[in-house]
Formats: structure tokens, C-alpha cells, sequence
């Protein structure tokens, strides 16, 4: 791992009675994106703000570009850029006048046009805020992040509420900024966007990380599965005596966990032959980061 962009040691942070984060440690390299997910009252929230400087830590060490963010001051703030889930931009102004005014708050910003062109709102410089589609905003909240030219930028649930399409060059923007080498610290809630974005997630639950690492390496410890849709009269029960594996039902679905897909959906398809049946939606595959995810998380809040 390259020079540490984040180091957390043992951070600690409760309210009152409730303990949000619980002696959680973990470090995030410089170009990283990482990615932090969990469900709401995981603790994410508070790490983050304790990151950017909006929390102090009841323990733990904290470094962050190589400064304690809770006496970093206006130096520290100067090298970070932060998208929030909402943000305030005053509804007149011009995507330009927008961007100028935060430029002006850096010591070295950088180009408001090439902000723009990055961030694909070159054609809207003139479009009045109030005016601009859902993703244009989020594009100009993330205009707004860079101008100042951070060596991280925070970014929490930048797609929520977007489309399809939207979403898509959201990512293609995300990913442009990490190719330019700058560290993205993420929260989101989709699976899919962690999946297509990060190098490394780290999954929370009630304070504490409960897995970490790149999100093809979460599901591969995990062991194959055999997913398939029976008729509603047939009996599966039999299946995991034969196979060796362990039934589970995710929706409509039956999932076949088993150490030898081979040798299972061989019994599998032999079984429902004999009976007539048919296995619609056939398919073995590792359990997906959205798999784990569940897994790990099952039973919180």
C-alpha cells in the first residue's frame, strides 16, 4: 500500500448512553476510493464527520493527510473537498458565479472552466441554479467540491435520487477524478455503485467494521451457490441431504450453499429429471457483495 491518505487507530465516539463507534480502525491509501456501507445506524455518519472535522473522537488517533482533522483549522479544510447529500447554493446565481465564489475560498483553486468541463457542465456556466436538472445539481455540488482542488474528496450518497442514466455518468466522473489520483472516501448505500467504484469497502455494523477489503475478495471466501425457482408443489427438502449443501430462500428464489457446484448441480438437475421438474432461473455463481452485505448486516436496525 502507497503513503496512507487516512489512518484511523481505535476510534471511539458515543452519545450519551449509546456508543455510534466502537474502537474501529482502518486506513485508506492516497489515489484509494473507499467505500464505507452499512445500514442507517451503522456508525458511517459519524465517522465520516469525524474525518472531515465536524466531530471530535472520544479516542482513538486520527490522521488525515497527515493532520489531526480536529485542530486542522482552515489549513486542513483548504486540502479536502466534501459532497454532502444536500447542499445549499444560492438558486440565482449562475453555475459560474457558483463556482467562482468557492474557488475564492482556496488558496490554489483550480480553473473554473476546467472544473466544469470535468464535471460535463460547460454548457450550463451561464444556467441559473434554480434552473438545473437533478443530476446537473449533483454535478455542480461535486463542481463545487473540486474547485478548491482537494487531494480527497468525501463524497456521501453522491447518486441518490438519480436515474439510471444519471447514475452511470455520475460514476464515469467518479472514476475520471480517482484515474487523476484523487483519494474518494464513500458512502452509499447501493451495492452495485461499491461494487463499480471502490477498491476497497468496509462494511459497519453498530459501530463497529465487520469485513473490509476489495469487493470481489468479500464474496469470494464465501461458499458457491446453485440459485433456481421450483415449481410451488415441489418438495426441496431432500435436496440438502443429497448435495451436501445448505438450503437457504432469498425471495423466490432457492439458493443451494454448497463446496462443490460441480458435483451438486449434477445431483441437482439428475433430481428434478427424475421428478418432472423444471429449474427456471438456473444460474451457480459467488455469493455478490450485495450477499455478504445482507449477511453481515442481518438483524440491524
Amino acid at each position: 500500500m502507497t503513503e496512507a491518505a487516512i489512518e484511523v487507530e481505535g476510534l471511539r465516539k458515543s452519545y450519551g448512553q449509546h456508543e455510534a463507534v466502537r474502537g474501529i480502525s482502518f486506513t485508506v491509501a492516497r489515489g484509494e476510493v473507499f467505500a464505507i456501507l452499512g445500514p442507517n445506524g451503522a456508525g458511517k455518519t459519524t465517522t465520516v464527520e469525524i474525518l472531515e472535522g465536524y466531530r471530535d473522537a472520544d479516542a482513538g488517533t486520527i490522521r488525515v493527510l497527515g493532520m489531526d482533522p480536529a485542530t486542522g483549522g482552515t489549513a486542513y479544510r483548504a486540502r479536502i473537498g466534501i459532497v454532502l447529500q444536500a447542499s445549499g447554493v444560492y438558486p440565482y446565481m449562475s453555475v459560474r458565479e457558483a463556482a467562482e465564489l468557492f474557488a475564492g475560498w482556496y488558496p490554489n483553486p483550480r480553473p473554473v472552466a476546467e472544473v466544469l468541463a470535468a464535471v460535463d457542465l460547460t454548457d450550463q456556466a451561464s444556467t441559473r441554479v434554480r434552473t438545473l436538472s437533478g443530476g446537473q445539481r449533483r454535478r455542480l455540488d461535486v463542481a463545487l467540491a473540486l474547485v478548491g482542488n482537494p487531494e480527497l474528496l468525501f463524497l456521501d450518497e453522491p447518486t441518490t435520487g438519480f436515474d439510471p442514466g444519471a447514475r452511470r455518468g455520475a460514476w464515469e466522473m467518479i472514476a475520471g477524478l480517482a484515474a487523476a489520483g484523487t483519494t474518494i472516501l464513500l458512502t452509499t448505500h447501493y451495492m452495485d455503485e461499491a461494487q463499480a467504484l471502490a477498491g476497497r469497502v468496509a462494511v459497519m455494523r453498530d459501530g463497529e467494521i465487520v469485513a473490509i477489503g476489495p469487493p470481489s475478495s468479500l464474496g469470494a471466501g464465501g461458499r458457491p451457490q446453485i440459485r433456481f425457482v421450483l415449481p410451488a408443489d415441489a418438495d426441496a427438502s431432500l435436496l440438502s441431504s443429497l448435495t451436501g449443501g445448505t438450503i437457504l430462500k432469498t425471495g423466490d428464489r432457492l439458493v443451494l450453499e454448497v463446496d462443490d457446484p460441480t458435483r451438486a448441480l449434477h445431483i441437482l438437475t439428475g433430481w428434478a429429471i427424475e421428478r418432472g421438474i423444471s429449474l427456471e432461473r438456473l444460474e451457480v455463481a459467488r455469493p455478490s457483495l450485495e450477499d455478504v452485505y445482507l449477511a453481515l448486516t442481518e438483524g440491524s436496525p
